[in-house]
């Protein structure tokens, strides 16, 4: 469980460097399944990959949702719109831990996008003295999504699935 709980909150993390904005700001991504995979360099959580139904709905949803979480931990969430994509810095605390990011989200949001982070972490249990990490979140889509999959369906690695709709779950395994 705490594996699960870390790879979730690695999820988090990108979601909320790149996803923080207002939900006009990044373009809403084609319905369907989507494969996402996660590198990070420099975290202890490995490399996984991810499978998401989205809709719409959803995607809108999700950055309604989450813009508010950003608010509440982050004093600083930009993103702008650049030749060839987006670039969103954030500046978070959680848990007593501070997080400077810059997430660089290259893509065309039909077929496949790209989300690069690196990030520097200070304070809390990570160690005072900071930790760098990079994160790459490459999605490309698959095509419908399974019958057995609604929009907001997300199936992590180990069959671990969750919908994002439940985003209040979400918010209670955030550390204090």
């Amino acid at each position: 469980m705490t594996r699960k709980l870390a790879l979730l909150g690695s999820v988090l993390c990108v979601v909320l460097s790149a996803a923080g904005a207002s939900a006009d700001d990044l373009p809403v991504r084609k319905a369907g399944l989507w494969e996402m995979k996660l590198v990070a360099s420099g975290s202890p959580v490995p490399e996984m990959t991810m499978q998401h139904c989205t809709d719409e709905t959803v995607d809108k949803e999700m950055s309604n949702n989450i813009s508010p979480m950003a608010k509440q931990v982050c004093a600083k969430q930009e993103i702008k719109k650049t030749a060839t994509g987006y670039v969103s810095d954030s500046e978070c605390s959680v848990a007593g831990v501070s997080t400077t990011s810059h997430a660089e989200i290259t893509g065309d949001f039909n077929s496949a996008y790209t989300v690069k982070t690196s990030s520097h972490a200070q304070g809390g249990v990570a160690g005072a003295a900071g930790r760098d990490t990079t994160m790459t979140l490459q999605a490309k889509w698959l095509g419908a999504c399974k019958p057995d999959q609604k929009p907001g369906d997300i199936v992590m690695p180990g069959g671990f699935k969750m919908n994002v709709r439940d985003m209040d779950k979400l918010k209670s395994l955030l550390p204090k």
